[in-house]
Protein backbone atom coordinates (compact mmCIF):
# COMPACT_ATOMS: atom_id res chain seq x y z
CA UNK A 1 0.00 0.00 0.00
CA UNK A 2 1.46 3.20 -0.96
CA UNK A 3 2.22 5.64 2.25
CA UNK A 4 -1.34 8.36 2.30
CA UNK A 5 -3.01 6.42 -0.85
CA UNK A 6 -5.89 6.38 1.52
CA UNK A 7 -5.91 9.62 2.93
CA UNK A 8 -5.86 11.51 -0.36
CA UNK A 9 -8.53 9.03 -2.33
CA UNK A 10 -6.01 8.07 -4.67
CA UNK A 11 -7.34 4.57 -5.75
CA UNK A 12 -3.45 3.20 -7.69
CA UNK A 13 -3.53 -0.64 -7.67
CA UNK A 14 -1.08 -2.83 -9.70
CA UNK A 15 0.07 -6.61 -9.56
CA UNK A 16 3.23 -7.41 -8.03
CA UNK A 17 3.32 -9.65 -11.55
CA UNK A 18 4.15 -6.15 -13.01
CA UNK A 19 6.62 -4.70 -10.21
CA UNK A 20 8.35 -8.00 -10.88
CA UNK A 21 8.39 -7.82 -14.71
CA UNK A 22 9.74 -4.03 -14.71
CA UNK A 23 12.03 -5.14 -11.69
CA UNK A 24 13.95 -7.40 -14.66
CA UNK A 25 14.13 -4.68 -17.18
CA UNK A 26 17.78 -3.54 -18.53
CA UNK A 27 19.09 -0.78 -21.16
CA UNK A 28 19.84 -4.07 -23.69
CA UNK A 29 15.78 -3.98 -23.21
CA UNK A 30 14.95 -1.39 -24.69
CA UNK A 31 15.16 1.24 -27.53
CA UNK A 32 17.07 4.55 -28.41
CA UNK A 33 14.53 7.20 -29.88
CA UNK A 34 14.63 8.93 -33.47
CA UNK A 35 15.56 12.40 -32.13
CA UNK A 36 16.33 14.56 -28.67
CA UNK A 37 14.20 17.86 -27.60
CA UNK A 38 14.38 20.51 -25.44
CA UNK A 39 12.95 23.22 -24.57
CA UNK A 40 13.94 27.33 -23.93
CA UNK A 41 12.80 28.58 -20.54
CA UNK A 42 13.57 31.32 -17.72
CA UNK A 43 13.60 29.91 -14.31
CA UNK A 44 11.43 31.95 -11.79
CA UNK A 45 12.09 31.46 -8.60
CA UNK A 46 8.30 32.98 -6.98
CA UNK A 47 9.34 32.32 -3.98
CA UNK A 48 11.91 29.92 -1.74
CA UNK A 49 9.10 29.34 1.04
CA UNK A 50 8.50 25.61 1.64
CA UNK A 51 6.49 24.08 4.10
CA UNK A 52 8.58 21.01 3.44
CA UNK A 53 12.56 20.72 5.01
CA UNK A 54 13.82 17.34 2.70
CA UNK A 55 17.42 16.56 3.31
CA UNK A 56 18.27 17.08 -0.12
CA UNK A 57 16.73 20.24 -0.84
CA UNK A 58 18.61 23.04 -0.63
CA UNK A 59 15.98 25.38 -2.44
CA UNK A 60 14.29 26.41 0.16
CA UNK A 61 14.83 28.67 2.88
CA UNK A 62 13.94 29.09 6.61
CA UNK A 63 11.74 31.91 7.89
CA UNK A 64 12.97 35.05 8.28
CA UNK A 65 15.47 34.19 5.22
CA UNK A 66 12.82 33.30 2.36
CA UNK A 67 12.17 35.33 -0.14
CA UNK A 68 9.27 36.57 -2.42
CA UNK A 69 9.71 38.03 -5.52
CA UNK A 70 7.93 41.12 -6.73
CA UNK A 71 6.16 41.87 -9.77
CA UNK A 72 8.41 43.93 -11.34
CA UNK A 73 11.50 41.35 -10.22
CA UNK A 74 8.49 39.19 -12.05
CA UNK A 75 8.01 41.23 -15.39
CA UNK A 76 12.13 41.41 -15.48
CA UNK A 77 12.95 38.20 -15.67
CA UNK A 78 10.36 36.88 -18.15
CA UNK A 79 11.04 39.58 -20.37
CA UNK A 80 14.88 39.18 -20.37
CA UNK A 81 13.74 35.47 -21.03
CA UNK A 82 11.69 36.52 -23.72
CA UNK A 83 13.81 39.18 -25.47
CA UNK A 84 16.64 35.84 -25.37
CA UNK A 85 14.20 33.68 -27.43
CA UNK A 86 12.84 31.86 -24.58
CA UNK A 87 9.10 29.82 -24.93
CA UNK A 88 8.65 28.71 -21.25
CA UNK A 89 8.38 31.18 -18.20
CA UNK A 90 9.08 27.75 -15.67
CA UNK A 91 7.49 29.05 -12.29
CA UNK A 92 8.47 27.24 -9.18
CA UNK A 93 8.08 27.68 -5.28
CA UNK A 94 7.79 25.78 -2.18
CA UNK A 95 4.94 23.61 -1.18
CA UNK A 96 2.37 26.43 0.21
CA UNK A 97 4.00 28.14 2.78
CA UNK A 98 2.98 27.42 6.22
CA UNK A 99 2.52 29.90 9.37
CA UNK A 100 5.87 29.83 10.19
CA UNK A 101 6.25 32.04 7.25
CA UNK A 102 4.75 34.92 8.58
CA UNK A 103 6.71 37.57 6.54
CA UNK A 104 5.98 35.80 3.29
CA UNK A 105 1.99 35.99 3.89
CA UNK A 106 2.87 39.53 5.30
CA UNK A 107 4.29 39.98 1.55
CA UNK A 108 1.19 38.86 -0.16
CA UNK A 109 -0.79 40.84 1.54
CA UNK A 110 0.18 43.81 0.80
CA UNK A 111 0.51 42.65 -2.80
CA UNK A 112 -3.52 42.15 -2.36
CA UNK A 113 -3.13 38.47 -2.17
CA UNK A 114 -4.20 36.12 0.05
CA UNK A 115 -2.58 32.89 -1.15
CA UNK A 116 0.62 31.92 -2.83
CA UNK A 117 -1.59 30.56 -5.98
CA UNK A 118 -3.82 33.77 -6.22
CA UNK A 119 -0.14 35.50 -6.84
CA UNK A 120 0.97 32.63 -9.11
CA UNK A 121 -1.82 33.65 -11.34
CA UNK A 122 -0.35 37.41 -11.26
CA UNK A 123 2.85 35.88 -12.37
CA UNK A 124 1.60 33.83 -15.18
CA UNK A 125 -1.03 36.61 -16.15
CA UNK A 126 2.96 38.89 -16.41
CA UNK A 127 4.59 35.66 -18.35
CA UNK A 128 1.83 35.47 -21.09
CA UNK A 129 1.91 39.51 -21.31
CA UNK A 130 5.41 39.26 -21.73
CA UNK A 131 5.44 36.34 -24.55
CA UNK A 132 6.48 33.46 -22.67
CA UNK A 133 3.94 30.71 -22.12
CA UNK A 134 3.85 29.87 -18.23
CA UNK A 135 4.74 26.47 -16.81
CA UNK A 136 4.20 25.98 -12.89
CA UNK A 137 5.53 23.59 -10.68
CA UNK A 138 4.34 24.48 -7.51
CA UNK A 139 4.54 21.27 -5.43
CA UNK A 140 1.15 19.42 -3.67
CA UNK A 141 -1.89 21.62 -4.94
CA UNK A 142 -5.48 20.77 -3.91
CA UNK A 143 -8.30 20.73 -6.81
CA UNK A 144 -9.39 24.47 -5.84
CA UNK A 145 -5.50 25.92 -5.97
CA UNK A 146 -4.91 23.89 -9.36
CA UNK A 147 -7.97 25.41 -10.97
CA UNK A 148 -6.77 28.93 -9.78
CA UNK A 149 -4.22 29.42 -12.46
CA UNK A 150 -4.47 26.03 -14.72
CA UNK A 151 -6.17 27.90 -17.49
CA UNK A 152 -3.11 30.89 -17.53
CA UNK A 153 -0.53 27.59 -17.84
CA UNK A 154 0.73 25.59 -20.91
CA UNK A 155 1.61 22.93 -19.05
CA UNK A 156 2.06 22.12 -14.76
CA UNK A 157 4.30 19.35 -13.42
CA UNK A 158 5.15 18.12 -10.12
CA UNK A 159 7.88 15.68 -9.14
CA UNK A 160 5.99 12.30 -7.60
CA UNK A 161 9.67 11.91 -6.55
CA UNK A 162 8.78 8.18 -4.62
CA UNK A 163 5.88 6.11 -3.47
CA UNK A 164 8.39 5.00 -0.88
CA UNK A 165 8.37 6.72 2.99
CA UNK A 166 12.00 7.50 2.75
CA UNK A 167 14.06 8.80 5.62
CA UNK A 168 15.17 12.23 3.28
CA UNK A 169 11.33 13.74 3.79
CA UNK A 170 11.16 12.88 7.48
CA UNK A 171 10.48 15.79 10.10
CA UNK A 172 7.27 17.16 10.86
CA UNK A 173 6.44 18.86 7.45
CA UNK A 174 7.21 15.45 6.09
CA UNK A 175 6.02 15.15 1.83
CA UNK A 176 3.50 12.43 1.68
CA UNK A 177 3.24 10.12 -1.15
CA UNK A 178 -0.18 9.81 -1.63
CA UNK A 179 -0.87 13.42 -1.54
CA UNK A 180 1.84 13.71 -4.48
CA UNK A 181 -0.67 10.99 -6.63
CA UNK A 182 -3.56 13.04 -5.62
CA UNK A 183 -1.99 16.04 -7.53
CA UNK A 184 -1.24 14.16 -10.35
CA UNK A 185 -4.39 13.05 -10.35
CA UNK A 186 -6.09 16.27 -10.06
CA UNK A 187 -4.20 17.46 -13.09
CA UNK A 188 -6.02 15.00 -14.84
CA UNK A 189 -9.05 14.88 -13.97
CA UNK A 190 -8.62 18.98 -15.00
CA UNK A 191 -7.72 18.26 -18.15
CA UNK A 192 -3.84 19.48 -17.22
CA UNK A 193 -0.97 18.63 -19.54
CA UNK A 194 1.04 17.45 -16.88
CA UNK A 195 4.76 16.49 -15.87
CA UNK A 196 6.10 14.29 -13.12
CA UNK A 197 8.96 11.99 -12.20
CA UNK A 198 10.95 10.16 -9.93
CA UNK A 199 14.17 10.96 -8.32
CA UNK A 200 16.51 8.46 -7.38
CA UNK A 201 18.96 7.81 -4.92
CA UNK A 202 17.11 9.23 -2.15
CA UNK A 203 16.91 5.59 0.23
CA UNK A 204 14.33 4.39 -2.20
CA UNK A 205 15.10 0.69 -3.79
CA UNK A 206 14.33 -0.49 -7.04
CA UNK A 207 10.79 -1.99 -5.63
CA UNK A 208 9.81 1.44 -4.61
CA UNK A 209 11.03 2.78 -8.21
CA UNK A 210 9.00 0.55 -10.21
CA UNK A 211 6.43 0.94 -7.93
CA UNK A 212 6.37 4.56 -8.79
CA UNK A 213 6.68 4.29 -12.18
CA UNK A 214 3.79 2.03 -12.24
CA UNK A 215 1.55 4.36 -10.07
CA UNK A 216 2.33 7.35 -12.84
CA UNK A 217 1.61 5.13 -15.55
CA UNK A 218 -1.76 4.30 -14.06
CA UNK A 219 -2.83 7.72 -13.58
CA UNK A 220 -1.91 8.25 -17.27
CA UNK A 221 -4.01 5.44 -18.77
CA UNK A 222 -6.78 6.74 -16.88
CA UNK A 223 -6.66 10.42 -17.66
CA UNK A 224 -3.89 10.67 -20.64
CA UNK A 225 -2.32 13.58 -19.43
CA UNK A 226 1.25 13.16 -18.13
CA UNK A 227 3.52 13.92 -21.15
CA UNK A 228 6.81 13.41 -19.26
CA UNK A 229 7.98 11.38 -16.73
CA UNK A 230 11.73 12.85 -15.45
CA UNK A 231 14.11 10.70 -14.25
CA UNK A 232 16.35 12.70 -12.13
CA UNK A 233 19.04 11.40 -9.62
CA UNK A 234 19.36 13.22 -6.41
CA UNK A 235 22.77 15.26 -6.69
CA UNK A 236 25.43 16.05 -4.05
CA UNK A 237 24.93 19.30 -2.40
CA UNK A 238 25.15 21.40 0.69
CA UNK A 239 22.82 19.43 2.44
CA UNK A 240 22.88 16.14 1.01
CA UNK A 241 25.60 14.12 1.68
CA UNK A 242 24.28 10.87 1.06
CA UNK A 243 25.81 10.21 -2.30
CA UNK A 244 24.41 10.52 -6.23
CA UNK A 245 23.48 7.11 -7.99
CA UNK A 246 25.97 6.07 -10.40
CA UNK A 247 25.64 6.05 -14.08
CA UNK A 248 24.80 1.90 -14.12
CA UNK A 249 21.77 2.77 -11.77
CA UNK A 250 20.79 5.77 -13.58
CA UNK A 251 20.58 3.69 -16.58
CA UNK A 252 18.51 0.95 -15.28
CA UNK A 253 16.08 3.31 -13.96
CA UNK A 254 16.04 5.16 -17.32
CA UNK A 255 15.63 2.26 -18.96
CA UNK A 256 12.88 0.99 -16.64
CA UNK A 257 10.61 3.90 -17.24
CA UNK A 258 10.77 3.84 -20.85
CA UNK A 259 9.47 0.41 -20.76
CA UNK A 260 7.00 0.80 -18.06
CA UNK A 261 5.45 4.29 -20.06
CA UNK A 262 3.22 4.55 -22.82
CA UNK A 263 5.12 5.24 -26.05
CA UNK A 264 3.73 8.86 -26.00
CA UNK A 265 4.94 9.46 -22.86
CA UNK A 266 8.26 11.39 -23.32
CA UNK A 267 11.07 10.23 -20.40
CA UNK A 268 13.74 13.11 -19.99
CA UNK A 269 16.71 13.17 -17.97
CA UNK A 270 18.07 16.63 -16.93
CA UNK A 271 21.38 17.30 -18.52
CA UNK A 272 23.03 19.51 -15.93
CA UNK A 273 22.25 17.05 -13.50
CA UNK A 274 23.13 13.47 -14.95
CA UNK A 275 25.48 12.29 -17.64
CA UNK A 276 22.95 12.56 -20.74
CA UNK A 277 25.36 11.47 -23.53
CA UNK A 278 25.37 7.82 -21.56
CA UNK A 279 21.98 7.45 -21.12
CA UNK A 280 20.25 8.12 -24.55
CA UNK A 281 20.51 4.45 -25.87
CA UNK A 282 18.14 3.63 -22.98
CA UNK A 283 15.31 5.39 -24.61
CA UNK A 284 15.41 9.02 -23.25
CA UNK A 285 13.57 11.78 -25.89
CA UNK A 286 14.18 14.59 -24.08
CA UNK A 287 16.35 16.82 -22.55
CA UNK A 288 14.58 19.00 -20.35
CA UNK A 289 14.33 22.87 -20.07
CA UNK A 290 17.38 24.82 -19.96
CA UNK A 291 17.79 28.48 -20.05
CA UNK A 292 20.30 31.16 -21.20
CA UNK A 293 19.22 33.52 -18.97
CA UNK A 294 18.76 32.15 -15.52
CA UNK A 295 20.57 29.51 -12.94
CA UNK A 296 18.32 26.39 -12.20
CA UNK A 297 17.75 27.37 -8.79
CA UNK A 298 16.70 24.43 -7.23
CA UNK A 299 20.26 23.19 -8.23
CA UNK A 300 21.93 26.36 -8.45
CA UNK A 301 25.50 24.46 -8.28
CA UNK A 302 25.12 22.74 -11.27
CA UNK A 303 24.73 24.69 -14.10
CA UNK A 304 22.93 24.44 -17.53
CA UNK A 305 24.38 23.45 -20.54
CA UNK A 306 24.71 25.43 -23.28
CA UNK A 307 22.86 24.60 -26.62
CA UNK A 308 25.95 23.12 -28.25
CA UNK A 309 26.25 20.89 -25.41
CA UNK A 310 22.88 19.79 -26.40
CA UNK A 311 23.54 19.18 -29.81
CA UNK A 312 26.97 17.33 -28.55
CA UNK A 313 24.60 14.66 -26.95
CA UNK A 314 22.39 14.43 -29.51
CA UNK A 315 24.82 14.16 -32.40
CA UNK A 316 26.78 11.43 -30.23
CA UNK A 317 23.07 9.45 -30.10
CA UNK A 318 22.92 10.14 -34.18
CA UNK A 319 19.54 11.80 -33.83
CA UNK A 320 18.38 15.38 -34.34
CA UNK A 321 17.99 17.67 -32.06
CA UNK A 322 14.65 19.61 -32.10
CA UNK A 323 13.28 22.66 -29.92
CA UNK A 324 9.79 22.07 -28.32
CA UNK A 325 7.30 24.55 -26.32
CA UNK A 326 6.45 23.67 -22.35
CA UNK A 327 3.26 21.54 -23.50
CA UNK A 328 4.60 18.90 -25.75
CA UNK A 329 3.13 19.26 -29.40
CA UNK A 330 0.60 16.02 -28.95
CA UNK A 331 -1.12 18.28 -26.40
CA UNK A 332 -1.13 21.72 -28.12
CA UNK A 333 -4.79 21.70 -28.88
CA UNK A 334 -7.98 22.81 -28.63
CA UNK A 335 -8.66 19.42 -26.65
CA UNK A 336 -5.85 20.60 -23.91
CA UNK A 337 -5.36 24.10 -24.01
CA UNK A 338 -7.58 26.89 -22.63
CA UNK A 339 -8.70 30.06 -24.47
CA UNK A 340 -5.94 32.00 -22.70
CA UNK A 341 -3.14 29.78 -23.74
CA UNK A 342 -4.48 29.06 -27.04
CA UNK A 343 -4.71 32.85 -27.86
CA UNK A 344 -1.25 33.38 -27.09
CA UNK A 345 0.18 30.40 -29.46
CA UNK A 346 -1.78 32.30 -32.22
CA UNK A 347 -1.61 35.61 -31.39
CA UNK A 348 -0.08 37.75 -34.43
CA UNK A 349 2.91 38.55 -31.95
CA UNK A 350 6.34 38.22 -32.32
CA UNK A 351 5.85 35.53 -28.78
CA UNK A 352 2.96 33.82 -31.36
CA UNK A 353 5.13 33.65 -34.39
CA UNK A 354 8.07 32.30 -32.09
CA UNK A 355 5.27 29.72 -30.56
CA UNK A 356 4.42 28.50 -33.62
CA UNK A 357 7.74 28.37 -35.14
CA UNK A 358 8.69 25.99 -32.58
CA UNK A 359 5.49 23.81 -33.45
CA UNK A 360 6.49 23.58 -37.23
CA UNK A 361 9.99 22.95 -36.40
CA UNK A 362 8.50 19.92 -33.92
CA UNK A 363 6.40 18.70 -37.21
CA UNK A 364 9.75 18.91 -39.51
CA UNK A 365 13.23 18.24 -37.32
CA UNK A 366 15.90 19.70 -38.57
CA UNK A 367 18.36 16.47 -39.23
CA UNK A 368 22.01 16.63 -37.48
Amino acid sequence: MIPGADEYGVDVTFAPTEVERLLSVGPDDVAAADELSYCRNVFVPLTTACRYTCTYCTYYDPPGEAELMTPREIRETVRRGAEAGCTEALFTFGDDPDDRYTAIHDQLAELGHDSIHSYLREACEIALDEGLLPHANPGDQTREQMAQVADLNASMGVMLETTADVQAHDGPRAKNPGQRLHTIETAGELGVPFTTGILVGIGEDWTDRAESLLAIRELHERYGHVQEVIVQPVAENDRWRGGTPDTGTLRRAVAMARDCLPESVSVQVPPNLAPAAEVTDCGIDDLGGVSPVTVDHINPEYEWPALQELQRVAESAGVPLRERLPVYDRYATDEWLSERVRAAIDAPTTAGERFRAVLARGENPTPT
